[in-house]
């Protein structure tokens, strides 16, 4: 079997990189010194369709196949991680409202959020709360005609500007979601600073203190939080962040090309040492290896196969840890440069390590995808079992 993307795919890839290259790439330094992202680029984003990117088209979406998507993420992510990140939450939050949000909810907030005229912000993580996101310790009490939040949000990605947060919390000791505005009474909202990588994503801590939200914020139905909307959202999370670290190892292997030609080292370019050309080797390698299990899980998503789900599981696994060891050796092969915020290499190291934590962590992907490697197993045994003992018993 050939896989080959499509003319409309190459002929997408082709624009987003000149996108990237004209928009991102000179700045990116700039927008990680200073931790912001400017207004102006998030505006060229939504004008470009790519908030709504994977948004019905009757919501004002492009209703972009996910092989696309993927190809976006991956060349944001080669420019600017923290970019890419606002593509993740923002449409994390879209298709948890297009998949378990009501009519109303529907009607009002994805056009608005496909058009780029609200930004979102997806709120699971807390102080004590990571991985074992249905520990969640924000609650939510029903009183009368609203519920009433209490809590502490942190980590949450573009906080800083979302116009709307979709937060989980605790209600009658079930994980629920709901639609909470920035300008609710009691939230409050405080900026975080210097954090190891993707230091441009406007990353805050969210206060609720009595916070009340009127019924029809609840997204779903009390308990869908996390086992169904967070878990959907997070899939496409993962997807997201995958292709995101496809970009960062091309970036990592476009400047090593780059400085090993132009580098010298015992009279002779870098490019000519056996061992660079073996982390050379081992960079194009695993980068391919990379894009195509981007590309395999956002073909299955695309056909709503379910196993797309572990899949996309197993390429984030790999494309972030690859992303590390790719951005590792980029440093290394730069030497002193390397560890210069003049070079771009040491920004995407610091990034690459921060893809390993967020939308499940390593660690998690690898119990995901082990506990799913010994069902399969089991599945497939079964019937050579079986054969077995029937054979015995003739």
């Amino acid at each position: 079997m050939k896989l080959e993307l499509s003319s409309q795919q190459k002929n997408s890839k082709i624009a987003f990189r000149a996108f990237v290259n004209q928009e991102i790439c000179p700045h990116a330094r700039e927008w990680d010194r200073k931790e912001f992202t400017p207004l102006e680029l998030i505006k060229k984003i939504a004008e470009r369709g790519f908030l709504g990117a994977i948004l019905p088209q009757e919501y004002g979406g492009k209703g972009m196949d996910m092989i696309t998507y993927g190809i976006l993420n991956e060349e944001i992510g080669r420019g600017c991680s923290s970019v890419r990140s606002l593509l993740t939450v923002h449409n994390m939050v879209s298709q948890a409202l297009c998949k378990w949000g009501n009519k109303s909810q529907k009607e009002y907030w994805l056009p608005k959020l496909a058009s780029g005229e609200n930004i979102a912000a997806f709120a699971l993580s807390e102080p004590n709360v990571g991985s074992d996101a249905k520990s969640v310790e924000t609650t939510a009490t029903l009183a009368d005609d609203a519920y009433v939040l209490n809590g502490h949000k942190k980590w949450i990605t573009y906080g800083q500007i979302a116009d709307v947060f979709l937060v989980f919390a605790k209600c009658e000791g079930r994980p629920s979601a709901f639609l909470v505005e920035k300008n609710s009474p009691g939230l409050s909202i405080k900026p975080m600073s210097g954090i190891l990588g993707t230091r441009a994503s406007m990353v805050a801590e969210l206060q609720f203190d009595n916070c009340y939200l009127p019924l029809e914020n609840l997204v779903g139905k009390l308990g869908f939080g996390f086992s169904y909307i967070a878990a959907s959202a997070l899939d496409y999370g993962r997807y997201s962040v995958a292709s995101g670290c496809v970009g960062i190892a091309q970036a990592c292997l476009e400047a090593c090309i780059k400085y090993t030609k132009e580098r010298k080292q015992f009279g002779v370019y870098l490019k000519e040492h056996q061992l660079i050309r073996q982390k050379i080797t081992q960079m194009i390698t695993n980068t391919k290896a990379a894009r195509l299990l981007c590309y395999q899980a956002g073909y299955l998503k695309e056909i709503n196969d379910p196993n797309s789900i572990i899949e996309t599981s197993i390429a984030k696994y790999f494309t972030s840890t690859v992303a590390t060891k790719i951005a590792n050796d980029a440093v290394q092969i730069h030497g002193g440069n390397g560890c210069s915020s003049e070079y771009s290499v040491e920004r995407y190291l610091r990034d690459s390590k921060i893809m390993e934590i967020i939308e499940g962590s390593t660690q998690i992907q690898e119990i995901t995808i082990a506990e799913s490697g010994y069902q399969n197993y089991l599945i497939s045994t079964v019937p050579a079992v079986m054969e077995q003992k029937l054979a015995e018993r003739i």
